[in-house]
């Protein structure tokens, strides 16, 4: 049984130190650490699930995580993450499953009596390879080559979400205190609270990797970032928004789970943030962006968020109908709180017809209808900003969009002076004047200069 474990840690390593020399690029070496990390992962709940299926198990042994052996756990990653990643341009997807397959078929048997196998252990291995390999593989080989950055931003949220809201967690009570109980034994109105709170909590978190994404080009992983500097959305309150809600988040679950051990994880990520995230992300980004990235540090903090936005280069700017009566709300609404780094405008002065308000970044970036608004909300302050990013959650956006349409200002076209809202009557001005390149008053007919192409 030693020599077994031993091999089964020893013959992946070696495979994969080996495939390291077929392809030295960066690129691939990190996307092969992301896809071990998302194989060790799955394998981790794989396991837990085959415990109460049945479908496989492990002798009592020592060096193991809540039964599953860390060395052939380890091996095991190694196989089903990095390896087929490394070899993705002599191994296709399809053949790189069709290996694990075969591979897993003859060694799983041959590991007895470590691995005990019960009568469906192949439905085991089945669902292991769609629901584990092949997902690690999809992230690792999108990731090594730049593809797909939709499919792999929500791949990498739900390998840092597992992480963080299972595994962490799962390892504190192991080691420490606490228990799932604390979240388990809640009533039904206590979990959907627990939800409620917890997604208020990671909401601005979510809208910095979405904008990571749509105006960086990015992820959230180190080695796969944006290609721009990102200092809008949360990146304008905050420096690193991502990893206060990461804290935020195990934070929260230290509470409600009352684990002390918890609370030194969310410590312990606090250091390793300070002590080797912040130097690393200085020295990259300053190097990358120079005087852009030392003059946005100056003015955005980490841990301790702007009341209102930083703002940089070129203001974005909101369309708005000054003849449709919940625009012009909107519109007053805005002046009256001095938005930074906005121009308003009448659709009127719009180079198109316009169905619905558009909001246009100083970068180019574009966003129509409520998403707009909520964009708009961004350059007021740090609590219309965290309502903001929660209109524009998924789901949320399509929500309040259909609610727009159908009971408050339905799509119209906007771009000809008059024609206005056709269920709404005009309104006139009643708030303050905007002070002058801020905002824009319904009625008047400013030009405002186009973004720049993006």
């Amino acid at each position: 049984m030693t020599a077994a474990r031993h091999l089964s840690l020893a013959v992946p390593l070696l495979a994969v130190l080996a495939a390291t020399r077929l392809d030295r690029g960066r690129d691939a070496r990190a996307a092969a650490l992301l896809a071990f990390v998302a194989a060790a992962l799955g394998i981790a709940a794989l396991s837990e699930a085959a415990r109460h299926t049945g479908w496989y198990a492990f002798a009592p042994v020592r060096g193991a995580y809540r039964g599953l052996p860390v060395d052939l756990w380890i091996g095991w990653a190694a196989l089903w993450g990095p390896l087929p990643v490394l070899l993705r341009r002599i191994l296709p997807l399809p053949l790189a499953l069709g290996l694990l397959l075969w591979l897993d078929a003859v060694a799983m048997p041959a590991l007895a009596p470590l691995v005990r196998l019960g009568p469906h252990w192949l439905v085991g291995e089945a669902v292991g390879l769609l629901a584990v390999a092949l997902p690690a593989q999809l992230l690792g080989r999108w990731c090594a080559d730049r593809h797909r950055l939709a499919a792999r931003v929500l791949l990498q949220v739900g390998v840092f979400a597992a992480l963080l809201l299972w595994f962490v967690p799962t390892l504190a009570f192991e080691l420490g205190d606490g228990s799932w109980a604390g979240i388990t034994g809640l009533s039904p109105s206590g979990l959907l609270l627990l939800g409620q709170v917890a997604l208020l909590v990671a909401t601005p978190a979510l809208a910095a990797v979405r904008e990571f994404a749509v105006r960086g080009g990015g992820t959230p992983y180190p080695w796969d970032p944006p290609r721009r500097l990102v200092t809008t959305g949360p990146y304008a309150y905050l420096a690193n928004p991502m990893q206060a809600g990461a804290v935020a988040l195990v934070l929260l679950t230290a509470t409600v789970t009352r684990s002390a051990a918890l609370v030194g994880a969310a410590v312990v990520a606090v250091a390793c943030a300070a002590a080797v995230a912040g130097p690393h992300e200085r020295h990259d980004l300053a190097g990358r962006y120079a005087r852009e990235w030392w003059a946005y540090r100056e003015e955005v903090r980490d841990w301790w968020p702007r009341r209102r936005p930083y703002a940089s280069g070129p203001p974005a700017v909101l369309w708005l109908d000054d003849g449709c009566g919940p625009c012009a709300a909107v519109w007053r609404f805005l002046a009256r709180r001095r938005p930074v780094g906005l121009t308003v405008a009448s659709a009127a002065t719009h180079d198109g017809v316009l169905w619905r308000a558009e909001y246009v970044g100083g970068d180019g970036h574009r966003e129509r209808g409520v998403a707009a608004v909520a964009r708009a909300l961004e350059h007021v302050d740090l609590g219309w900003a965290l309502v903001g990013w929660a209109l524009r959650l998924p789901g949320v956006g399509w929500l309040a969009q259909l609610v727009s349409d159908a009971m408050i200002a339905p799509p119209h076209p906007a771009g000809t002076r008059g024609e206005g809202c056709p269920t709404r009557s005009n309104v006139s001005w009643t708030g303050p004047w905007p002070r002058s390149g801020s905002t824009a008053s319904p009625g008047s007919r400013p030009a405002p200069s186009p973004p720049p192409p993006g």
